[in-house]
């Protein structure tokens, strides 16, 4: 590897224009929308296959790069062979000079850090990675702060400050960094990642594992996640109960992750997955821990409804942490159909000022943007704007 490292270094100072770095990790995101939480390990790789589960990040990291293809300033693309880059950067139109290759045997972690190595040492201007915090946190780990990092967000788990609010906004601000606007700020970002063994025991330990620096723009990259407040406890219960009041007979409810779905279920009577997808119809549990086949076969022939909650700092509504509720079932459900609840203490501390949905399908995005109802407490609500 130094004599590869070597070669990049001498590369890196030929022509004009700045050095890209790009990793792919090609199985990231593939556990979500099949209710697996993430895909950590080769064990819950393997049972994502199993439950048929299919690659998502190429096709997202894709269309990171369209992006940055459309850019009129020259810039150097360095990458991973095959999978691990060099594919995807190929089918956006790019010409990507290939500085690191896999070994025989080796994991994908394994080839995030090596591949990371290589570019920190290759002094690439910025660093793009495909994946979720788990491969944010290999990237981190190779590169502290050499190099500055910006996530395509294509996993499951995408808490960290890395990442941009979608493929597109990522490619969006590599390209206005390349075009070395000066509008584009860097921060130190966070880098987080939750433990998703606990996850599947229904328990989130999440820890900080650094801080990258990285660029920023307000509306194109997104915040951490934040916690709740002591005094959104209240009218969240009231809400809740509410809402448990006005449910329809005979309708599906659909519940997303999260602490603010689990008081609606709790003041059903009924047991939640925390950090999954519960199915009630007439006061019952009807299914638990749901995927998206799963969800879809439930809903066939019944009136159906979605109820989620935000994610704090990012102000995500779908596309983080909530995969199983997919694009396919939002389409089939409908924006008419989706019942928001969060305090307004979240709402107004979202730094972006609305709602974001990335639910890799852009004709859905479009269908959830606009205004829509938010549940802030009893009787209480406001018109708050999505975007994707």
């Amino acid at each position: 590897m130094r004599e590869q490292r070597d070669s990049d270094i001498s590369m890196r100072n030929q022509g004009p224009g700045k050095t890209l770095g790009l990793i792919v990790n090609p199985v990231a995101g593939m556990g979500g929308p099949v209710g697996l939480k993430g895909t950590d390990g080769p064990e819950i790789l393997q049972e994502a296959r199993r439950r048929g589960a299919r690659p998502v990040s190429s096709e997202r990291t894709l269309l990171a790069l369209k992006r940055l293809a459309a850019s009129t300033t020259p810039f150097r693309l360095v990458t991973g062979s095959g999978d691990l880059g060099e594919d995807v950067a190929r089918a956006a139109g790019l010409e990507p000079i290939v500085v690191y290759a896999s070994s025989p045997g080796s994991s994908r972690p394994d080839d995030t850090r090596n591949a990371a190595l290589v570019m920190a040492y290759a002094s690439v201007d910025l660093l793009l990675f495909a994946g979720g915090d788990g491969t944010a946190r290999d990237v981190l780990a190779m590169v502290a702060d050499r190099v500055p990092i910006l996530g395509i967000p294509t996993g499951v788990k995408m808490y960290s400050a890395v990442f941009g609010t979608n493929p597109e906004n990522a490619g969006n601000l590599a390209a206005r960094f390349v075009a070395a606007e000066s509008s584009v700020r860097f921060r130190e970002a966070e880098v987080m990642d939750i433990d998703e063994a606990a996850m599947r025991n229904d328990q989130v330990s999440a820890r900080l594992y650094g801080y990258a620096r990285s660029p920023h723009e307000r509306h194109l990259t997104q915040n951490a996640k934040a916690g709740s407040v002591a005094n959104e406890n209240m009218s969240l219960d009231a809400v809740s109960r509410q809402v448990v009041r006005e449910m329809k007979p005979g309708c599906l409810y659909l519940l997303g992750p999260g602490t603010t779905t689990r008081r609606v279920m709790t003041e059903l009577g009924l047991p939640s997955t925390l950090l999954g997808v519960d199915a009630v119809m007439d006061g019952a549990l009807v299914g638990s821990d749901l995927n998206e086949h799963e969800l879809i076969r439930l809903m066939a022939g019944r009136e159906t409804r979605i109820i989620v909650g935000v994610l704090g700092g990012h102000g995500s509504l779908f596309g983080r942490g909530n995969q199983q509720i997919s694009a396919e079932v939002i389409r089939q459900v409908g924006r008419e159909q989706i019942l928001v609840i969060t305090s307004m203490d979240k709402l107004l501390s979202l730094d972006a000022g609305c709602l974001r949905v990335d639910t890799g399908d852009a004709h859905v995005d479009a269908m959830l943007s606009g205004h829509i109802r938010v549940h802030t407490g009893p009787d209480r609500s406001v018109f708050f704007r999505v975007r994707s």
